[in-house]
């Protein structure tokens, strides 16, 4: 599913990224991938050991890592030792995907074609860019932007001043008024000198029945996409930084933030104004109480509230004090 891809790659040779692996300078890097889906010929990168079990398990040809990861990868993957993994991993992709460190303004914009899309309704000044695609009976909201080869599905309704970039939505998808989805997620790596943005090169994915209502902002992914599951409903003002994905059933009430790469599982409810904190893995079936942090990993069935957030029980205990 969905090889679209929103930036143009750049012909990038393995000996030109590193001095280390000259003797490879002819060998073209195919693209750079997550350690989970990463395929042979691609570039990867491993900076934490909570991603231990997807680095025993890489396809990749490449990977970025530091000396005390390098161990748990794979024998046949060639290492590149590195001190601060994300800063070497944040130039490959500046030389390999140059636009994509800035949101750049869609210059093919244009005012939708009535002609082109014939079963779609516009409101006024609604601007389509170069390659969309907009399934049958949507509807989309006046002065709402379109950029190039977006894709959305069948039956949607798009509000008015939305903005949908770099993403890809499957059918009966809701997305009410003043939505900012795709633009580029807060990056950098930090420096003494001068702070490297890291380029952004994943998607939004939004799939079936999806419903977002107004204000929402929803970050694209930076290496990998950032992805809400069917059926999942999201509140006014929330906010999904890049990477996050949230699986299928969930209810999320309004002004809930995300930090990035947080995995939320299926029909999981979060009360308004919770923080979930980056890296995180929440569970199935979890229940978080409106005003929680969130800043470790939750299981399957668990109800929690508080900062940090605690077993609903023991809040309860607590407050009662």
């Amino acid at each position: 599913m969905l090889p679209i891809v929103f930036f143009k790659k750049k012909t990038v040779l393995v000996g030109d990224l590193f001095k280390d692996l000259k003797s490879e300078k002819k060998i073209k890097v195919n693209n750079v991938k997550t350690l989970i889906k990463s395929k042979k010929g691609d570039l990867t990168f491993f900076d934490s050991i909570k991603y231990k079990s997807d680095a025993l398990n890489t396809k990749a040809s490449y990977c970025i890592t530091t000396k005390k990861l390098e161990k748990f990868l794979p024998k046949g993957i060639k290492k590149i030792i590195v001190k601060n993994v994300l800063y070497e991993l944040a130039k490959v992709l500046k030389k390999m995907y140059s636009h994509a460190d800035i949101d750049y303004p869609d210059l093919s914009l244009k005012l939708a074609s009535k002609s082109k899309f014939k079963s779609v309704k516009f409101g006024n000044n609604v601007l389509v860019g170069k390659n969309a695609k907009i399934g049958k009976n949507t509807i989309i909201g006046a002065n709402s932007i379109i950029e190039h080869d977006v894709v959305i599905g069948n039956n949607c309704v798009i509000g008015s001043h939305v903005i949908l970039k770099n993403s890809i939505l499957g059918n009966n998808v809701v997305i009410q008024d003043d939505c900012k989805i795709g633009l580029k997620g807060f990056g950098f790596i930090p420096l003494n000198e001068n702070n490297f943005k890291f380029p952004h090169i994943g998607r939004v994915i939004i799939n079936d029945n999806v419903e977002i209502a107004s204000g929402c902002t929803i970050d694209r992914g930076s290496v990998d996409d950032t992805e809400i599951g069917k059926n999942t409903y999201l509140d006014n003002q929330v906010h999904l930084a890049h990477n996050v994905k949230i699986g299928s059933n969930c209810m999320i009430a309004g002004q809930v933030g995300f930090a990035g790469s947080s995995t939320i599982g299926n029909n999981v409810s979060i009360g308004g104004q919770a923080g979930i904190s980056g890296h995180l893995k929440i569970g199935n079936n979890v229940k978080i109480g409106g005003g929680s942090g969130v800043v470790k990993d939750i299981e399957d069935n668990q109800v929690v509230m508080g900062y940090p957030a605690i077993p609903f029980k023991d809040f309860i205990k607590n407050w009662k004090k």
